[in-house]
């Protein structure tokens, strides 16, 4: 977890500087921190080491670097399009990704650990959502990605607290 959260800050650092060489290298860091983040839990749980301090620290590390990495590419593309929006867009974008975390550890301090999860489709947790990064800064497309961070995040935190309030109701 600890790896996967000093990848994320680089992932995010590495964006934020802006030019084209840089983004391609971030997005890699942060694949690799997303990779990380499935060993981490997966190798707790294969030796019986699973904790509830580490489940936690699990989250904020991910709350931590998904908010980062949208920071980071605001930041990374004040001097485009956008201008110096790109940094509130990107503000935007990750505090909204982070208080869906929080949302879930409130919920979970509440109801138990994994109370919170939507659950996969089709094999995909909506935490896998997060490889659109990588992919769309790879292939060139920061500028619209931003965009739809800055539009989409907040609207799916909307979601997120909607769900979380019925399922909370149906368990308290």
């Amino acid at each position: 977890t600890t790896l996967r959260l000093v990848a994320g800050m680089g992932a995010a650092g590495a964006l934020a500087v802006g030019e084209t060489p840089w983004q391609h290298v971030g997005a890699g860091i942060f694949v690799v921190a997303m990779i990380l983040d499935r060993a981490d839990g997966e190798l707790a749980r294969m030796g019986g080491k699973t904790t509830p301090w580490g489940h936690t620290y699990d989250l904020v590390a991910d709350a931590f670097c998904d908010a980062l990495i949208l920071i980071g590419l605001g930041i990374g593309l004040r001097n485009g399009v956008y201008g110096l929006w790109a940094i509130p867009m990107g503000l935007v974008a990750g505090i909204s990704v982070a208080t869906m975390f929080l949302l879930v550890m409130r919920l979970e301090a509440v109801a138990g650990e994994r109370a919170a999860e939507i659950g996969a489709f089709a094999g995909f947790d909506p935490d896998d959502a997060m490889l659109i990064i990588p992919i769309t800064v790879w292939l060139g497309g920061s500028t619209p990605l931003l965009l739809a961070a800055a539009v989409g995040a907040p609207a799916f935190m909307v979601f997120f607290l909607w769900f979380l309030r019925r399922r909370s109701k149906k368990t308290g």
